[in-house]
């Protein structure tokens, strides 16, 4: 306890006397805040783009792709397949029948509105059935798609990220000349980088016959998939892979997520380290500064071990206010953030997302760098001789 009362003691006077040294204390405090602001920007990008394709899925609802295909671009299924899908146990049965949606996805090039360099736009057929399989599709303008005509939906975060999807706006793919006829939004999902029209004139404008992508199928209940995904793959008839939709679009974040992870993460220990030293410096200037004064209180009878903890006190106390600050501006700069990227060569805004999390896993890592840098000014005072301590000017 006394060493305690001692190292609070200490820090007291330490930063009673901030004034005298405050240019490079705020150096250091900057740092810190700027290792912490480029650490949970880079990280807040990888977890918008996570929870883009996380809130996609639902774990009652099975993806039935072709064997071997890692993702709805490399599959391809026939409709009679797609209606044996229908037939398998544990899909649930509505008023129109087994609530099945066979999709057909292609890619478009469209133009970004801000960089206007041509992107590849997601364009997915399909049919009444999607729009019960996908509840969370919502119409927020226009309307829906008509059978058999050039009409489309297009996603919110695709109508303001692409030229030309404007509602009433008209484009040309395929051969067709579509009309954007309503915006949809998907709750946050990656359907919102999509454009949706009627499965059949989508086949039809990409000569694909009665070919489809991938079939969706909303389940009795999720504890239903196990049933259902043995009696697809024992079928002779069927040679599909099955997925649940939560878990696929989990497993397409995590190669992006990873790269994003560790790239923020090493840029991060870079300016880390050089934020160490900002700190270190600050504090060996302190340690320089009340040499006399520490000297005196030791021989006053103040414990070494209290100088120590003082100095490493202040370092971690930089450190913290350097954390909250960079933190507070990743929030306001970054948290909600419009950005895209490529998943499976097809284009998917997503938004950043600051959580608490990451804010105060950038804050604990200023403190943990503002300890590493106040360990050998620490060291240093504490190991001066206490003559040499008052006889310093």
């Amino acid at each position: 306890m006394r060493v305690l009362r001692e190292t609070w003691l200490l820090l007291v006077v330490s930063l009673r006397s901030l004034h005298k040294r405050l240019d490079v204390a705020l150096v250091a405090t900057v740092g810190f805040a700027g290792v912490v602001l480029v650490l949970v920007a880079v990280l807040s990008m990888a977890a918008g783009f996570r929870h883009t394709l996380r809130a996609t899925g639902s774990n009652d609802v099975a993806l039935v792709l072709r064997k071997g295909s890692g993702a709805e671009l490399s599959s391809t299924l026939s409709l009679d397949q797609a209606r044996r899908v229908g037939d398998a146990p544990g899909v649930a049965v509505g008023a129109h029948g087994p609530e099945i949606s066979p999709e057909l996805l292609v890619l478009i090039n469209r133009r970004e509105r801000r960089s206007r360099i041509l992107a590849n736009a997601p364009f997915r057929g399909v049919t009444a059935s999607a729009f019960r399989v996908h509840p969370h599709i919502h119409l927020v303008a226009g309307h829906r798609f008509k059978p058999g005509l050039d009409q489309v939906i297009v996603g919110r975060a695709a109508e303001e990220s692409f030229r030309g999807l404007r509602l009433r706006d008209r484009f040309t793919s395929g051969g067709v000349r579509w009309r954007v006829v309503g915006v949809f939004g998907d709750r946050g999902g990656i359907h919102a980088s999509e454009i949706w029209t009627d499965l059949p004139t989508l086949e039809s404008a990409y000569r694909r016959g009665d070919s489809v992508s991938a079939v969706y199928a909303r389940l009795v209940s999720p504890a239903a998939y196990p049933r259902f995904r043995a009696n697809l793959l024992h079928n002779p008839e069927l040679s599909v892979s099955v997925h649940r939709e939560e878990r696929y679009y989990a497993r397409q974040s995590r190669g992006l997520d990873r790269f994003i992870t560790v790239a923020g993460t090493i840029i991060a220990l870079m300016m880390g380290l050089g934020a160490l030293f900002a700190a270190a410096n600050t504090m060996y200037a302190t340690v320089s500064e009340r040499a006399r004064e520490v000297a005196i209180l030791r021989t006053l009878g103040y414990h070494a071990a209290a100088v120590v903890l003082s100095v490493v006190a202040e370092s971690v106390l930089y450190a913290l206010s350097g954390g909250v600050l960079g933190a507070l501006a990743a929030f306001l700069f970054f948290n909600g953030f419009e950005a895209s990227t490529l998943n499976n060569f097809s284009v998917v805004v997503f938004r950043f997302a600051v959580t608490p999390s990451l804010a105060a896993a950038g804050i604990l890592f200023a403190g943990a760098l503002g300890f590493l840098a106040g360990l050998a000014p620490a060291a240093a005072a504490a190991r001066r001789p206490i003559a040499a301590g008052i006889r310093a000017l």
